[in-house]
């Protein structure tokens, strides 16, 4: 397939539009960072195609964006993510994939089926998604994957998560080899202050959010438009593949 040229223009206000006329696509993209990233995409010119698994939200979601087009489903499931990429216009520029939630227990409380289910939404499906990008993402264009810094510390419960946060660099930098020149990348956040964030934490979370303010040296709790700019930023920059990029406000000096 024939690479594309990035184009930037000037809005009225003499802001940069440095997506303009690219196509993102960002799969888990209803909520939180995802859809975060699919407004700051909008406000830098590209058009967006969000995918989530409740129709519902996906709706409000995409309204809200004004996404090209929007599809429920389970990112996970191998078919049904084959049919939606396969039924997509090409090219397309960007890939963000922000899909499933952290699962942690300790072993003996360990649920197998979900911890099946945990890999299968972050090692699996960044492999297969991968695998059919081929073709269909441009030259130069973009898979971002979104990870975490909280697994790289031992702990008591987070056996499955070290050992994804763990696998994720590795298999970024495998792939950014394997398919380029689409450029492969990994954010990797610690807390974000999201939907999901307020619903693991439930009650503690305005204690949570304290503590950060508190202790971060940014003195602030990382947002999900943090992330957003991060991860446009690497869409933008086409000098970046195979790298992990941290933001998490300085958590891990702690």
């Amino acid at each position: 397939m024939t690479g594309s040229t990035t184009t930037t223009t000037t809005t009225g206000s003499g802001r940069r539009q440095d997506l303009l006329g690219q196509t993102v696509v960002v799969i888990g993209g209803s909520a939180g960072i995802g859809l975060a990233t699919a407004r700051r995409a909008r406000e830098e010119g590209a058009d967006v195609v969000l995918t989530g698994r409740d129709p519902e939200r996906l709706e409000r979601a995409g309204q809200e964006v004004d996404a090209r087009s929007t599809a429920a489903f389970d990112a996970a499931d191998e078919d049904q993510l084959t049919r939606f990429l396969h039924d997509l216009p090409t090219p397309i520029d960007h890939v963000l994939v922000t899909a499933g939630g952290p699962y942690y227990a300790p072993l003996a409380e360990l649920d197998f089926a979900r911890a099946r289910r945990d890999l299968e939404e972050h090692l699996l499906l960044p492999l297969h998604l991968a695998r059919e990008s081929v073709g269909k993402v441009r030259a130069g264009g973009t898979l971002l994957f979104v990870s975490g810094t909280g697994g790289r510390r031992p702990r008591v419960g987070l056996s499955l998560m070290s050992a994804m946060t763990a696998a994720l660099p590795a298999l970024t930098a495998s792939l950014a080899l394997e398919i380029a020149p689409v450029r492969v990348n990994l954010i990797a956040p610690g807390f974000v202050d999201t939907p999901l964030s307020a619903a693991l934490l439930g009650e503690q979370l305005d204690a949570r959010r304290a503590e950060l303010r508190d202790t971060l040296p940014i003195r602030r709790v990382v947002g999900p438009d943090d992330v957003a700019a991060l991860a446009v930023h690497i869409m933008t920059n086409t000098a970046l593949t195979g790298a992990t990029y941290d933001i998490d406000g300085g958590q891990q000096l702690l």
